[in-house]
């Protein structure tokens, strides 16, 4: 990308939004990437940052639908597959970001919607 921006800063700046998953599923931790992403002008910060933000909103969609799963009794069996994937897969953004800072990471099995 542009060797004009601060690589350290890219580097936590990045990390900082894939990491606000593990505040709490509330508004609060998808406001620090919403934040980030219109703050800031570095472009791969604005990649990652929105790639978080969007893993935010699936992870929200994902357990609102296995919520109404559990109503009818099967939703339990895909409760513990979120969680692992909604703490693994920004564990492996935050490595990204700190060993490639000059690349965004996207996440896998997500939609996009920003």
């Amino acid at each position: 990308m542009d060797a004009a921006f601060d690589s350290d800063k890219r580097r936590v700046l990045s990390a900082l939004s894939h990491g606000s998953i593990f505040l709490s599923q509330l508004l609060f931790s998808a406001g620090l990437p919403a934040a980030l992403w219109i703050i800031s002008d570095d472009p791969v910060v604005k990649e990652n940052s929105k790639e978080a933000l969007n893993f935010h909103l699936n992870i929200w969609v994902y357990s609102f639908i296995i919520g109404i799963l559990c109503w009818l009794l099967i939703g339990w069996l895909f409760v513990i597959p979120l969680l692992i994937f909604q703490w693994v897969m920004p564990i492996f953004a935050i490595l990204h970001s700190f060993s490639t800072p000059d690349s965004a990471f996207k996440y896998l099995f997500i939609l996009r919607f920003l």
